[in-house]
């Protein structure tokens, strides 16, 4: 039922257009069902009475009846999840018309309704219930959720800024991507006002929780950041760098509200209730009545809730002492959660939530058994756990990055047992704000359990080959899956029994036994082996990211990195497979994120940044890897310096240009040759109007060995400057099935037209360049050699 009503709200949202027509042919369909249904009940047999016929078997009536009674139910919440999407989309519709309006500014008052998030690039994000967009002088009353993004300079009030406050933020709007549950998406340009805070228990809530962060802030260590994200989900003083730890450890759902967070709550509650002898009854009121108040605490957001409506499923499920009626629960609660908000079917965070849960309930126990054959009972039950979740979420994480983390099984197993402790002293210590000096010291007795936690996240992800990469989208989904079960089929079924179990059993473990050699051979290509499959005469080497920029230029022993792409996990590989521990000189083109995004790469070990304009989002990644020893210079046309034997320039921006301050078109342009490094234009993100500017100063000196083609091959080339710059290899650093389309035909046509050999990281991989003693250029690619 709930997998039925998931496809049909997947495709109502995605489709809205086509929501009324689903809903309408699945209302006609469950209303002729049930007539039948009650045409076999009014005619009903026995349950063992068998109808003969020509046949040797048909299905008794009772069991016609309870298939079809199953099938009225799922299309039933179908239709009724359809039927939500419809009756919503006229207003949607209309409201996402307005914001297109010639591309006016808009103003838009709404209540803050999800938690305030710091993304990537320092911006705030955070959902809200718009109640007023005006364009204009025209002012409209809309009831709809929105997203909001901003920069923290552009809130009048920050500290106000928070879940239940009403706000009007002042900007831009644009509809959002089909299948998501906010209408618009809302870049605050101009601005935040924090027009009114929130008051009553929310506004009590907030002051609990900032009362947690402020007894924390003298404690030493990245733990003492941990304390609130464990207690009550506040990441705001979790580090950069510790957070990239937590994800590439798959530690991060630590510092989540989970169903753990809630289970432990309402555990704790249950256990104190039944020490004071009351019944099961007053036992249940008072978990559920705990467990109401610690949403309130952790802000009663859409995650939260859910994570609520898990934990009571699967506490309920052990109470009753049935993985199958904990299924059933749990398939009604996603089906109810579904009609009541269909948008979730396309929320990958809601994905992992049910599939958690799902897996806690079939897969912990039976893994556990299993490993108990080889491990003491108590470990072979801590390592369940982590391990029945590892395998059921992995194949949704390939969704986001590519990447299987080895150590995560493992890094659960240490941390985990810390995470509790944790989690009730930093729950205590925020509830203790009356008491500063009871608070201090509970906050201080919570930071040692977190900061093992921290210990053993940053000490995960710094081992060698911590992540291995993987098929892209749903068929690195699908193989992912595929080989978990039959890494869980392998541990869970025993040796004996039928020869189908045998045969099930052995295929999984050669399954098994496969993959951890084709791992095992990824760990030693990405690491130590890696750097033997390198050339050793490399002096340019792009590494392969992703979608995003990452070259390496190298020249009697110094290093310098040209941008970081858009994921710390690829550029660390690469660092470790070319042998760099340490960048004499980092530029930084621009502050995309599929530029900077792997800052927490080389953070600390880099001695000087070279890096173009920026907005507070740049200054605040300098600011980053100066306080990290880094030293700074902002670079603009008729800079120059060394490496190693090599002279570098800057060829662009021009310093204080107004036409282009910052951003794509205000990119690091680099001159770069010598000490082995053929001559090298490195073009950064630039479009076609600063192209021609730069083909027109009379800076460059062709002709350029390699150029690193502009903006990954986007369209927005100029043609004058390719053929100025004679290039005789074009380096495009891309991703593979990247949602641009780039490299763009266009492009490739500009640089064959230039004469360019074109090489690119989506199909080659890394790529590997040098002078030759020929003088000529020496390639080799990761794949094709």
């Amino acid at each position: 039922m709930a997998g039925a009503c998931w496809a049909v709200a997947a495709a109502a949202i995605l489709a809205p257009a086509a929501s009324p027509w689903i809903a309408l042919t699945l209302w006609t369909l469950v209303i002729g069902l049930t007539v039948v249904v009650r045409g076999l009940s009014t005619h009903a047999t026995l349950p063992s009475q068998r109808i003969r016929s020509r046949t040797r078997f048909r299905m008794p009536r009772h069991a016609v009846r309870r298939t079809l009674v199953i099938v009225v139910l799922a299309g039933a919440a179908s239709a009724a999840a359809a039927s939500h999407v419809a009756l919503a989309q006229p207003a949607r519709t209309a409201v996402a018309a307005l914001a297109l309006e010639g591309g006016r500014a808009v103003d838009v008052r709404a209540d803050i309704v999800g938690k305030i998030e710091r993304r990537a690039d320092g911006s705030l994000a955070f959902d809200a219930r718009a109640e007023r967009l005006s364009i204009g002088d025209d002012s409209h009353p809309v009831n709809v959720e929105i997203a909001v993004r901003v920069s923290p300079e552009d809130v009048d009030t920050l500290s106000r800024l928070d879940v239940g406050a009403t706000i009007v933020a002042h900007g831009t709007a644009r509809p959002a991507r089909p299948g998501e549950r906010a209408v618009l998406e809302v870049r605050a340009s101009r601005g935040v006002e924090v027009v009114a805070a929130r008051d009553g228990a929310a506004a009590t809530a907030g002051g609990l929780r900032r009362g947690l962060v402020a007894a924390v802030g003298g404690l030493p260590g990245e733990g003492a950041g941990l304390v609130p994200g464990l207690a009550v989900g506040d990441t705001s003083v979790v580090s950069p760098a510790l957070d990239a730890a937590m994800k590439a450890s798959s530690l991060s759902h630590l510092t989540a509200v989970s169903g753990a967070n809630c289970a432990l709550v309402v555990g704790i509650a249950f256990a104190f209730a039944a020490a004071l002898g009351a019944s099961r009854g007053l036992r249940v009121a008072v978990g559920l009545s705990v467990l109401a108040g610690f949403v309130l605490l952790v802000t009663p957001e859409p995650s939260v809730v859910r994570a609520a409506a898990m934990a009571a499923i699967a506490m309920l499920a052990v109470l009753l002492g049935r993985a199958g009626a904990g299924m059933a629960l749990l398939s009604f609660a996603v089906t109810l959660l579904l009609v009541l908000d269909p948008w979730l079917a396309s929320s990958l965070g809601f994905a992992l939530s049910v599939v958690a849960t799902g897996s806690l309930l079939l897969w912990a126990r039976p893994l556990a058994t299993g490993l108990a054959r080889a491990l003491p009972r108590p470990l072979a039950l801590a390592l369940a756990v982590p391990l029945a979740a590892q395998l059921a979420c992995g194949p949704l994480l390939i969704l986001i990055e590519p990447t299987v983390p080895v150590y995560g099984v493992l890094a659960n197993l240490l941390a985990g047992p810390a995470a509790p402790p944790a989690t009730v002293l930093g729950l205590a210590a925020c509830l203790s704000a009356p008491a500063p000096w009871l608070q201090s010291g509970l906050a201080a007795l919570a930071w040692v359990p977190a900061s093992w936690i921290a210990a053993t996240a940053t000490t995960a992800a710094a081992l060698p080959a911590d992540a291995l990469p993987w098929l892209e989208g749903v068929p690195g989904a699908l193989a992912l899956a595929g080989v978990g079960v039959a890494i869980g089929l392998a541990v869970a079924l025993d040796r004996g029994g039928p020869w189908a179990r045998r045969t099930v059993r052995a295929v999984s473990v050669a399954v098994v036994a496969v993959l951890v050699g084709a791992g095992a051979g990824t760990a030693a290509l990405t690491t130590i082996a890696g750097r033997w499959t390198l050339p050793a005469e490399w002096s340019v080497l792009a590494c392969d990211v992703g979608q995003g920029d990452a070259v390496l230029l190298r020249s009697e022993g110094a290093v310098a990195l040209v941008d970081t792409g858009p994921d710390p996990e690829p550029l660390a590989a690469c660092l470790s497979r070319a042998g760099v521990d340490r960048i004499d000189l980092l530029i930084l083109t621009h502050y995309d994120l599929d530029d900077i995004g792997g800052l927490d790469a080389v953070r600390g070990r880099v001695a000087a940044v070279l890096h173009g304009p920026g907005d507070a989002a740049g200054r605040a990644a300098i600011a980053s890897l100066t306080a990290h020893g880094a030293r700074a210079t902002e670079a603009a046309v008729g800079l120059s310096g060394a490496l190693g034997g090599a002279r570098w320039r800057v060829l662009w921006p021009k310093a204080g240009s107004r036409a282009f301050p910052e951003g794509n078109d205000a990119s690091v342009v680099l001159d770069v040759r010598g000490g082995g490094i053929p001559p090298t234009l490195l073009l950064g993100d630039l479009s076609a109007s600063p192209q021609r500017l730069l083909a027109a100063s009379g800076v460059l000196d062709p002709p350029y060995a390699i150029v690193k083609t502009a903006h990954h091959g986007s369209a927005d080339q100029d043609a004058g400057l390719y053929l100025a710059a004679t290039p005789s290899i074009a380096l495009v650093t891309v991703g593979a099935g990247n949602d641009y389309g780039h490299p763009r035909d266009e492009a490739l046509a500009i640089l064959r037209d230039a004469g360019a050999r074109i090489v690119r990281t989506d199909r080659d991989g890394a790529i590997a360049l040098w002078a030759s003693e020929s003088g000529s250029v020496s390639l080799w690619r990761d794949r094709g050699g």
